[in-house]
């Protein structure tokens, strides 16, 4: 599994990329290996606030519908529409089109760099 170092994971599977005030949030492809084909994805609402570890959104794929959890606490700003349009994108680019929505964090838990999320993932 190929991972950035320039971002933070979480142990439910999301990546999340902090550039000012605003961050990307994704799933990592470690997830969308063991999702399959996604075909449908419900995101949160621009202006939702989130909380992070609770729900914020689903993931459906050929195999089951999983849930979406929030990477940190924030207000949603964008969602990625193209990813909406084409939920593939999630399994053939989830660092780079497939990015799911972004946030302006008003706190973050800590995270796990990429060598803890690798071990996480191997362990885990």
């Amino acid at each position: 599994m190929s991972l950035r170092n320039d971002l933070k994971y979480t142990k439910d599977h999301e990546w999340i990329a902090t550039d000012g005030e605003v961050s990307t949030v994704g799933v990592t492809p470690y997830a969308a290996d063991a999702l399959g084909d996604v075909v449908y994805l419900a995101l949160p609402s621009v202006g939702t606030t989130i909380t992070a570890g609770e729900t914020c959104g689903e993931i459906e794929s050929t195999k089951s519908v999983s849930d979406l959890y929030a990477p940190a606490d924030g207000e949603v700003v964008e969602i990625n529409e193209a990813v909406v349009a084409d939920p593939g994108l999630v399994n053939a680019e989830p660092f780079d089109a497939g990015w799911l929505f972004r946030i302006r964090i008003t706190n973050a838990p800590d995270l796990l760099d990429a060598t803890a999320y690798a071990a996480y993932t191997v362990g885990g």
